[in-house]
């Protein structure tokens, strides 16, 4: 009793909201500081760049490669580009299985044997290139596995388009975070958009169906994902990747949704808007909200959100999502 005075309920609606952004905040000051700190360290990448499987360089195809991830030397032509493929040409479809990203293409390759037919867009124009697939020896990571194992896949010889990341120093990479910070949140929020209608494609990939890496995961598989990155060396994409969760954990919290902060920030906009227009109507402050009532619709966001975790754990577990290939 003698803390009732105390309670989260009594405090004025920007105490109570102050408290509430904390986490979020806490979240973004965390991804923003990893951005300056990827920023100077190894420059930050474009993330406007095209995510399409566009051809970048075409040539021959290396005969092997070891753990480490280095080719053999190689020379003359390979099989992409003896059957007309050149740099610029956005690969599609491989034997009519659709290629959104160049890992579809890869993945799409690497299990085919013979001529296979590949469509791609060049000058706003589709074509079909039946290429010779070439097997050779890579090393590949499995369905369940975390450590690659050499294997004979096929290859065309044909690399993505690759794109620089901007350097910058301590000073110029202060607008640099900014504006790359920026772009990330709104990413960050059209994946949110994005998000139910891509829970389909994690219930197929539990079922054996090829993972796209645009699916969501779990903690699992973004620790998955790290064990990758960080096994070969790539810190800077660990720090992106890591940045990258923490600016959607914060936007997530602010959804306006209970038990999540934004919910609870909603509640108290609310009643604070509510007394507002009590004081104009020249009527006391109302009660509380009372938070039993809005428990059934508490217990659907649960419901749902649990229900989404369980499915991207299991699809981690059964089929993570294998970034390289």
């Amino acid at each position: 009793p003698d803390e009732v005075d105390r309670a989260m309920y009594k405090q004025s609606a920007w105490k109570r909201i102050a408290v509430m952004l904390g986490g979020p905040i806490a979240h973004f000051v965390i991804g923003i500081v990893l951005i300056f700190v990827l920023a100077v360290g190894w420059g930050l990448p474009n993330l406007n760049a095209t995510t399409a499987a566009v051809a970048g360089q075409v040539g021959c195809v290396a005969p092997s490669m070891d753990v480490n991830g280095n080719y053999a030397p190689c020379s003359g032509t390979g099989p992409a580009e003896t059957a007309g493929l050149t740099a610029g040409d956005v690969i599609t479809a491989v034997n009519g299985k659709s290629t959104a990203t160049f890992a579809d293409v890869v993945a799409a390759t690497q299990a085919a044997t013979g001529a296979a037919d590949f469509t791609v867009t060049r000058d706003g124009k589709e074509l079909h290139l039946q290429i010779q697939v070439q097997q050779v020896q890579r090393f590949v990571l499995k369905a369940g596995s975390s450590t690659p194992e050499s294997a004979t896949v096929g290859a065309i010889g044909v690399a993505p388009v690759t794109y620089a990341p901007t350097q910058y120093n301590a000073l110029s990479a202060i607008p640099g975070t900014i504006a790359f910070t920026g772009t990330m949140v709104n990413k960050t929020w059209e994946g949110l958009l994005k998000f139910p209608e891509k829970v389909p494609a994690v219930i197929k990939a539990i079922g054996g169906q090829p993972r796209g890496a645009d699916t969501p995961i779990s903690v699992v598989g973004a620790s998955v994902i790290g064990g990758q990155v960080a096994e070969r060396g790539l810190w800077e994409v660990f720090i992106l990747l890591l940045a990258s969760l923490n600016l959607f954990i914060g936007m997530f919290n602010l959804l306006p949704l209970l038990p999540l902060d934004g919910g609870h920030m909603a509640v108290t906009t609310y009643e604070k808007a509510r007394d507002v227009v009590r004081r104009w109507m020249g009527k006391a402050k109302g009660a509380p909200v009372d938070y039993t009532k809005l428990l059934p619709l508490t217990y659907v966001v649960l419901l749902l959100g649990g229900g989404v975790t369980v499915l991207t754990v299991v699809a981690d577990v059964v089929n993570p999502i294998q970034l390289f290939q």
